[in-house]
């Protein structure tokens, strides 16, 4: 049986503190989850042969972990799900030049937030123009921070609807877009075009405002006029074949950590490195395996812990927070479908229990199905 190496083994053997409290805050609670500092259940075994005790520790829910997530995913994947039109989906990814990154590092909250506005701005755009749809569509957009090699590179996935609200004289109806639902939503180019001049007109109001740390107002002047003259990359997948699609997209994109503990292969003492496997998209996307000192691997990891508090998946256009459950019932009369079911909020514990319910009562001494619950010791971690 191979080796298990995780990114929590990582982090206890050679993580130092950080100058970051929200840094630390995370890796501590990395480097507790799943051991006794963070709680356990104690079972034991009711047979006579055996009445060997089992503790199982609990896990830290914070959604930089590679080991936790699943529960809080589930609650989320089948919230959105209830939220599906019989509508086709687009997928839309936008993405920040590198020379951006320093400047984004030292700006992370205003930065990120600009990055979401530009994107769903830039959409929104589009949308509105009759060429194209004429309507508000849906968009969900989630951040991620990261290359395939750990690398920071901040870019917005975006789950966009080809229909959407709009007002037909005095009249609330539904429009589906003018384009082909073979071809992209709307033009790649042009989206990047506007995407650029909304997030460099963004900076800019950031500057004269004196909200942005940076290097000097001369560095700031530099740095637009290279962005002004480089092409940004905003790249439009096909769209979803249908709901089932958009679930499997969601079930992998949304609560992805910027790396799992799978793809690490190797952890080496001595040499004080850290192999793990990547995909080289340059190389069409052939799994390649990278080898980096393990202190770098931890400098990297951290680089992609957000904010404290920093909401990293955001809803636009009808799906926008403010009155979504309304806005949705609308649509759903409008076309003429069943009213939205009412949310089922099913606690953690809850279903811990109904996935791991009989692996819990097998006894990992005797292999029979004859554990109890003896006692609980609950310490509750704070997501970061």
């Amino acid at each position: 049986m191979s080796a298990v190496y995780t990114v929590q083994q990582i982090l206890n053997r050679w993580h130092q503190p950080s100058t970051h409290p929200q840094v630390n805050h995370v890796v501590k609670q990395l480097q507790q989850c799943r051991t006794a500092k963070l709680g356990y259940h104690l079972y034991q075994c009711t047979l006579d042969d055996c009445q060997k005790y089992h503790y199982q520790y609990h896990s830290c829910r914070n959604r930089h972990c590679p080991q936790c997530g699943s529960l809080q995913k589930q609650q989320w994947i089948e919230d959105r799900t209830a939220e599906l039109l019989p509508t086709h989906y687009y997928h839309v990814v936008f993405t920040l030049p590198h020379e951006l990154n320093g400047l984004i590092l030292g700006n992370r909250v205003m930065l990120f937030k600009l990055l979401f506005d530009a994107a769903a701005r830039t959409l929104l755009t589009f949308a509105a123009d009759t060429k194209y749809l004429g309507a508000t569509p849906g968009i969900l957009m989630v951040l991620h921070t990261w290359g395939q090699q750990l690398s920071f590179h901040p870019h917005v996935h975006c789950i966009v609807s080809s229909g959407g609200l709009c007002l037909s004289g005095q009249k609330t109806c539904w429009k589906t877009a003018v384009r082909n639902s073979r071809h992209f939503l709307f033009p790649v180019k042009a989206m990047a075009k506007v995407f650029r001049a909304k997030f460099i007109g963004g900076l800019q109001k950031l500057s004269q405002r004196h909200q942005l740390a940076v290097a000097g107002a001369l560095w700031l002047q530099q740095l637009l006029k290279t962005l002004f003259k480089k092409d940004w990359i905003v790249y439009a997948k096909k769209p979803f074949g249908g709901p089932a699609q958009v679930i499997n997209y969601l079930g992998r994109y949304t609560h992805r950590t910027a790396i799992t503990n799978q793809r690490i292969k190797m952890i080496d003492e001595a040499r004080q490195t850290v192999s793990f496997t990547y995909k080289d998209y340059a190389h069409n996307s052939q799994q390649k395996l990278m080898t980096i000192c393990a202190k770098e691997f931890i400098r990297r990891f951290e680089q992609h812990i957000l904010p404290k508090g920093f909401t990293r998946i955001r809803y636009y256009g009808y799906l926008a927070n403010r009155g979504k459950a309304e806005t949705l019932q609308t649509i759903r009369r409008i076309m003429k479908l069943l009213p939205l079911p009412p949310k089922i909020q099913i606690p953690w514990q809850v279903r811990l229990l109904i996935q791991q319910g009989a692996a819990q009562l097998k006894c990992p001494c005797c292999g029979r199905q004859s554990m109890v619950l003896r006692a609980c010791s609950f310490k509750l971690a704070d997501d970061g």
